[in-house]
């Protein structure tokens, strides 16, 4: 064997460390024992998740955190499966992610081998690209290309299965280099024609989000939209696209919208939709906007040429990224007037928006809104917050002013067991970083195990788990479709902080609202970080003016 030969698991952890990978979330298996051997004497850390499913989570939450492709290994058959929930939430984050997947012998492919699946017909409505690696000479080339196509455009999954014995033979082809995204430019043109139909608008708004966002993106936008007073609303859970205590940020276009936003957008006479989609959260399950053709005029900008015109023909479109649009707008000027008028509009709205934030106190033994208070005041400027879905994440996503420092990870895809995981990611990459995961009581225990992972990652983590015995959401729309008739929504649930402690972390019990800030307090000290469980009266879960709502109420 020449010093230049490796196995084809030993290439590829090379390439990945060329590639700047640094951690790597994953469920072992037989069928890539190779490459775990391989990362045995590489500087990637293998994050030991307990179900692949909060594997791939976590790598999605990774690259919606850190802008980098995030990192999953799994088994084949039964493991892959499991993981494709992370994958289909990358996809709906526009989050970059590679997904490894071990897989059966070529020569036993096609036979149906022990777990054996066809993971391009199972991943390719899933993902951006799935492919596999029969050859090891070709590692290099697909997994450049993967890194590619994972960054590229609109940002997202790719999955690559990899053959046991395609990693266990040698190959002499060198590891491949770091590689650069281009990100679309601006078209100087349509430029001009966007700031003509926004300097027009007597009510402009701008709807930002998606993936791709950099610091330098972020701030061009924030100058821009303050300096011409336009308003700005984050797409359904990206609300950290800008600083929440902007005077012109009006809040987030998302699930359980405030009443001023859905207004907003259909008050708008020119919309600048801003690297998102324009999907179902974002436009009320396309209601505020005429499909396929809007009363307003949609000027959509999009990093991925695909997503312009799949559901509205805008006004205008540009092929353009975000960061690269947002620092084009720099230097447009607007007169007295037109920033006189747009102020009004602003502030109709900031009005709102700060009021949203503060909602009525709740009928429960712990009162939220009175917690999300004291998150406000208590969070590290750049604490890192995590959330599943169920009617929990409200409080998060609709309670919290985001500095420019903090982030919001959570799920597009409205999965369930996400907050964890997320939260684990976030601890890996930012170990200095205050995070705080909110989970209900049925999201928890979706993969509740991940407590060992946390504390085997010494990922230190504050988690609030909102307990109200119930699948809240679901037990919701009952109440508004099904009057008095609750069925397989209730919950039998553990003493969750006895099975942190179990775990060895810290677990508290709070069961009044005036004891939340002292046992706040003691969580963040914790050594190995904390479970923190709230009694939540099922009723209260949620503003209860928004259940009011959905009961045909006010």
């Amino acid at each position: 064997m020449s010093k230049s030969s490796r196995t084809g698991g030993e290439l590829l952890v090379k390439c990945l460390a060329n590639l700047g990978v640094k951690t790597g979330f994953g469920v072992p298996g037989e069928s890539y024992l190779a490459v775990l051997d391989a990362l045995y004497d590489a500087d990637i850390k293998f994050t030991l998740c307990r179900h692949e499913s909060a594997a791939g989570f976590a790598a999605a939450a990774w690259g919606k955190l850190t802008g980098q492709p995030g990192i999953g290994f799994v088994t084949r058959g039964p493991g892959a499966t499991n993981a494709s929930i992370g994958v289909h939430t990358a996809m709906q984050d526009s989050s970059p992610m590679i997904l490894f997947i071990g897989q059966v012998a070529v020569d036993d492919k096609g036979r149906e081998a022990f777990q054996e699946v066809d993971y391009r017909a199972f991943f390719t409505p899933l993902a951006k690209w799935a492919t596999e690696i029969d050859n090891p000479d070709r590692i290099p080339e697909i997994i450049t290309r993967a890194w590619h196509i994972a960054l590229s455009g609109r940002p997202g999954p790719v999955v690559i299965a990899l053959p046991e014995d395609m990693l266990t033979q040698m190959t002499a082809s060198q590891p491949c280099q770091p590689v650069t995204i281009a990100e679309a430019g601006v078209d100087t043109d349509a430029l001009s024609q966007a700031m003509e139909m926004l300097s027009a608008a007597k009510k402009p708004l701008i709807l930002a989000g998606g993936g791709g966002w950099n610091d330098a993106g972020k701030k061009a936008l924030q100058s821009f939209a303050e300096s011409q007073n336009f308003p700005v609303s984050a797409a359904f859970r990206y609300h950290d696209v800008i600083d929440n205590h902007s005077p012109i940020y009006i809040g987030d276009a998302g699930v359980g919208m405030a009443p001023h936003i859905a207004a907003a957008i259909k008050q708008a006479d020119v919309i600048l939709a801003l690297n998102i989609r324009l999907g179902e959260g974002t436009t009320q399950a396309w209601t505020l906007l005429d499909v396929p053709y809007a009363s307003q005029k949609i000027i959509h900008v999009h990093a991925s040429d695909m997503e312009i015109g799949k559901i509205y023909h805008p006004a205008l479109a540009l092929h353009a990224g975000p960061n690269q649009f947002a620092m084009a707008l720099a230097g447009q000027v607007a007169s007295d007037a037109q920033l006189a008028s747009r102020k009004a509009f602003i502030d109709e709205n900031r009005k709102a928006y700060l009021a949203s934030l503060t909602p009525a106190a709740q009928d429960s033994p712990v009162d939220m809104s009175a917690v999300m208070a004291i998150l406000q005041e208590q969070l590290a400027e750049d604490a890192i917050l995590t959330n599943g879905a169920g009617n929990f994440a409200l409080w998060p996503n609709k309670a919290f002013c985001f500095g420019p420092n903090q982030r919001l990870i959570a799920p597009q895809s409205g999965a369930m067991g996400y907050g964890l995981p997320a939260a684990i990611a976030a601890g890996v990459a930012y170990p200095g970083r205050q995070v705080v995961c909110f989970a209900g009581d049925g999201d928890i225990q979706m993969g509740i195990a991940e407590l060992g992972t946390a504390i085997q990652a010494n990922a230190k983590l504050i988690i609030l788990v909102l307990n109200n015995g119930s699948y809240g959401t679901l037990r919701m729309h009952q109440e508004r479709d099904y009057p008095n008739r609750i069925s397989g929504t209730s919950l039998y649930n553990p003493d969750f902080a006895a099975v942190a402690q179990a775990y060895g972390m810290a677990g508290f019990k709070v069961g009044k609202t005036a004891d939340f800030e002292a046992v706040f307090a003691k969580a963040a000290q914790a050594d190995k970080g904390a479970v923190i469980e709230l009694d939540i009266n099922v009723d209260a879960i949620t503003p209860r003016t928004t259940l009011a709502k959905l009961r045909g109420g006010a």
